[in-house]
């Protein structure tokens, strides 16, 4: 297989998205010979597919024989439901879910391995060229996993009885990517996720496009490399926690592209617990989440560098773009262009207060550190919001050199959730009482902002009327070119 260096293919991808530089001519492209690829049906291999019976001997008979052959496709046809337990994917292999498929995830903590980190429908391990795509489906059957239905947030069941994992976040994934390179993941829906659904690979290293659709945590990569995500759907209950999209942790040189994300928790999640996270596209998709629809952290030990999310649509969420690093690692060269955002309150069992964008750098506890955030930009940014942006640090000099250059914000109130309050969780001071304001900033050394417009609605909103809110003994250089507040069109006619 003809690969493409990973750091070079996220350059021409940045360049391309990039107003400020010049793309190249075009080049023809150089198609290779048509080889056939080799394919093994499932249901040859004895898999029946009436969602009853299981059926994970014959799928994992059958990507045996595919690698063993020297890899291809493993086919499930459509029109049936394959109820398995964890199969593993090994190099060379690639998922062929035909539309009107279905592979279901079984609900007994014995369908999966005894390791609760390798707890995944799916599970591809130190694996290479590997992917799943086919317009398919696979469904973790999350809903199984509630304990109480709640409408502010359900409780979910947690298999943490034999200490291999604590608390109440012990539940498996969908698709686990672990220490992988060159991974594709097109064309295919993730649903109802019990948990993260798709960790990013870990230990991966080469340049991967992953393209999404609307589920929660529905892929996970952990520490991969050269990784492809696109026109994914992924679909997770919106009342139930920890079901992330996609969480990207230690992962290098991703690509998510045209992914439909609609889930309870965090949707686009880079996380940094076991090494760095570079070379970060993602364009071209639509978010609804009730907690971040994008969010650097909170696993934040290890750097976040060269990240780009550009014409991205945000709705109804309780977050829009966030930063949380409580770990001591540290952001540098993050560009958020061309995004939409509209967000609301939720019930604050949720992380979040309706900020457009959140910023943010603390330590979680007394073992921790707060690393610095720099050189961020924010272009071509619209939203709608019930709160305002806000940007803080615990210590002079961790916020550097932020841009907001073309910037229309406009703030209204339309549910009936309490404001007034700061969130920093996780760790830090928690909540806090504080006025609203259209940017709160805490803690900065120079800000440009560039062209940049607020409107106030007078509706059902006391107390908004501070566009900046700074001391400034500790905000320093801001530069204010074209800023423009006042009261909305509407509120301007009653």
């Amino acid at each position: 297989m003809a690969t493409t260096s990973g750091p070079l293919l996220f350059r021409v991808l940045t360049a391309l998205l990039s107003s400020t530089i010049q793309s190249p001519p075009a080049t023809s492209p150089h198609h290779p010979p048509h080889r056939h690829t080799p394919t093994f049906s499932v249901t040859e291999y004895g898999a029946v597919g009436d969602g009853v019976q299981y059926d994970t001997r014959h799928i994992q008979a059958a990507i045996d024989a595919c690698a063993s052959g020297g890899g291809g496709r493993v086919r499930f046809p459509s029109g049936k439901n394959y109820l398995t337990a964890t199969v593993q994917l090994r190099s060379g292999v690639v998922l062929e879910i035909e539309r009107g498929a279905r592979v279901v995830g079984g609900t007994r903590q014995g369908d999966y391995p005894a390791e609760s980190r390798r707890w995944y429908v799916v599970l591809a391990e130190d694996a290479v060229d590997v992917g799943i795509t086919g317009g398919g489906e696979i469904d973790g059957q999350g809903m199984s996993f509630v304990q109480r239905v709640d409408e502010r947030k359900n409780v979910m069941v947690s298999w943490n009885a034999t200490g291999d994992c604590v608390g109440d976040e012990c539940r498996p994934r969908l698709l686990g990517f672990l220490r992988c390179r060159n991974v594709t993941v097109s064309d295919v829906k993730l649903t109802n996720p019990a948990y993260w659904c798709t960790p990013m690979p870990v230990g991966c290293s080469v340049f991967t496009v992953v393209r999404c659709g609307s589920n929660d945590a529905s892929l996970h990569l952990v520490r991969c490399d050269n990784t492809s995500i696109q026109d994914v759907s992924i679909y997770g209950d919106f009342d139930s926690p920890n079901n992330d999209g996609i969480d990207i942790e230690d992962s290098n040189n991703t690509v998510i592209t045209r992914c439909n994300i609609n889930t309870g928790d965090d949707a686009i999640c880079p996380k940094s617990s076991t090494g760095p996270v570079y070379n970060l596209t993602a364009t071209d998709c639509w978010i609804r989440t009730k907690s971040s629809a994008i969010k650097l952290g909170s696993a934040s030990v290890f750097d976040f560098k060269g990240l780009l999310f550009d014409n991205i649509t945000i709705v109804d969420s309780h977050r829009g773009l966030g930063l949380q690093i409580r770990d001591g690692g540290n952001v540098d060269g993050v560009t958020f262009s061309n995004i939409n955002i509209s967000t609301r309150y939720y019930d604050p069992s949720w992380w979040g207060r309706a900020e457009p964008i959140y910023v943010t750098t603390c330590p979680r506890n007394s073992n921790s550190k707060a690393g610095s955030i720099s050189n961020l930009q924010f272009i071509n940014i619209t939203a709608v919001s019930e709160n305002g942006v806000f940007l803080s640090a615990t210590e002079e000099g961790l916020l550097r050199n932020f841009k907001f250059i073309n910037v229309d914000l406009s703030y209204r109130r339309w549910t009936n959730y309490t404001d007034g309050l700061i969130d920093y969780r996780p760790g830090c001071q928690g909540f806090v009482d504080h006025s609203v304001a259209g940017i709160i900033m805490e803690q900065i050394e120079s800000l440009q902002i560039e062209n940049m417009n607020m409107r106030w609605s007078d509706s059902n909103s006391k107390g908004w009327n501070t566009p900046l809110d700074f001391n400034p003994s500790t905000v320093n250089n801001i530069s204010l070119l074209s800023f423009h507040s006042g009261l909305s069109t509407s509120s301007r006619e009653k």
